[in-house]
């Protein structure tokens, strides 16, 4: 009795690649030129990070991070303030930012998704999104600056916190509509109150995606500076003397410093600025790694 040849020895010939054939010659030249545009947008940034090591890596040192910043024809000094004001102002700004954008971003997902209401703040988010972060700096200006009579570290919170808000809006919501809707139904079963269900199960269950978008919006508001020269502006001292933390002074911050030390005639200063630039960059990988760490161990790859 004969048996049929299978379909397998048709089907490895059908299927093998044939560079005779146009398709798969476009598909290749296609993937060849993707590989080449990708390293080719990666030069920028691996050029600029190798200067940043091999220009501010020579400066820094312990004093960096614990002195104050040098007067004109000084050696030495540091930017120790410069990183504790930036430190400051981002934790104001997150302070405002992450609950409000928490509360919005729960009656977006789960109380109003349909509502009127949610489809007029979806708008203003995203179009919050693409504000230029000069006009935030301008809005915090006339909103703190002109009432307070002073530039401050709060006027720059509420400035970086404009920053923040579309950010951690969008990603919450996303997280809380990623929440399978059985795990909503069992809390209702067993008694729960739409705000405890809340509380107790589809935030628990979306904090791994919220905490990706708080940290991806604290990585976007350290290296802001337009906004901050609208604000806290920049002061050479610490922002805690004799014993007192003076909010409500001009503050110091990385990204300032940098701005004004790199025009700056002095080589003294411009070293400090390649230094300060390294530690900002640092700082903002530092919190985009953690972000997307937290979005790996969400999605479970």
């Amino acid at each position: 009795m004969s048996v049929a040849p299978g379909p397998s020895a048709f089907d490895r010939a059908a299927i093998t690649r044939s560079w005779r054939r146009r398709h798969t010659l476009t598909s290749s030249l296609l993937t060849v030129f993707t590989w080449l545009v990708a390293l080719l947008a990666c030069v920028p940034l691996f050029s600029v990070l190798y200067m940043l090591v091999v220009k501010g890596g020579a400066r820094l040192s312990l004093a960096v991070f614990t002195e104050l910043p040098p007067v004109a024809f000084e050696p030495g000094g540091g930017f120790g303030n410069a990183i504790v004001g930036t430190g400051v102002m981002v934790g104001i700004a997150a302070l405002l930012a992450v609950p409000a954008g928490i509360l919005i971003a729960v009656y977006l997902a789960e109380f109003g998704r349909a509502s009127r209401i949610a489809r007029i703040a979806r708008f203003c988010i995203k179009t919050l999104t693409g504000m230029p972060s000069i006009l935030a700096g301008v809005f915090a200006y006339a909103a703190v600056v002109l009432v307070t009579g002073g530039y401050s570290a709060p006027a720059g919170g509420v400035a970086l916190a404009l920053l923040m808000l579309p950010t951690v809006v969008l990603t919450a919501e996303e997280s809380l509509r990623m929440v399978p809707q059985p795990m909503r139904e069992a809390a209702y079963g067993i008694g729960c109150t739409p705000t405890q269900a809340v509380l107790r199960v589809v935030l628990p269950t979306a904090a791994p995606g919220a905490l990706t978008g708080i940290m991806l919006a604290v990585a976007r508001a350290s290296g802001e500076t337009a906004p901050l020269l609208f604000t806290a502006l920049f002061s050479d001292y610490w922002i805690n003397q004799l014993g007192t933390i003076e909010l409500m002074e001009p503050t110091a911050s990385l990204a300032v410093l940098i701005y004004n030390y790199s025009g700056m005639p002095f080589e003294n200063q411009i070293e400090l600025a390649w230094a300060a630039s390294l530690v900002l960059v640092i700082l903002v990988m530092l919190a985009n790694g953690a972000g997307r760490l937290l979005g790996r161990n969400r999605t479970g790859h």
